[in-house]
């Protein structure tokens, strides 16, 4: 992975790891009227098409753009971040072990 697929898998793993905090994260959306969802939403979009061109993993934004939409539901949101975050968290992992998917 290019330095700029690790800075947007481990940038969002980041974003996602703080919306996921149970009321931190919670509060942060409600405070500043759902719009770091709609940031989370661009961030992953981004991070795709970056790595579709790398061939690098992209399962766990995907499921991130799928969370930005379920995040106005509160608790489905707060689990889905949950999920997200532990998923990018792996990828960042192990893609930062390999260069390419196969």
């Amino acid at each position: 992975m290019s330095p700029t697929g690790k800075l947007f898998k481990w940038g969002t793993f980041a974003y996602e790891a703080f919306l996921a905090l149970p009321f931190i994260g919670g509060a942060f959306v409600v405070a500043n009227a759902w719009v770091p969802l709609g940031v989370a939403f661009l961030l992953h979009a981004v991070a795709v098409i970056i790595l579709l061109r790398e061939r690098g993993p992209i399962i766990g934004n995907a499921v991130g753009i799928v969370t930005s939409v379920v995040g106005l539901i509160p608790f489905v949101g707060w689990i889905m971040h949950a999920i997200t975050a532990v998923i990018l968290l792996v990828e960042g992992i192990s893609g930062s072990r390999r260069n390419t998917r196969y």
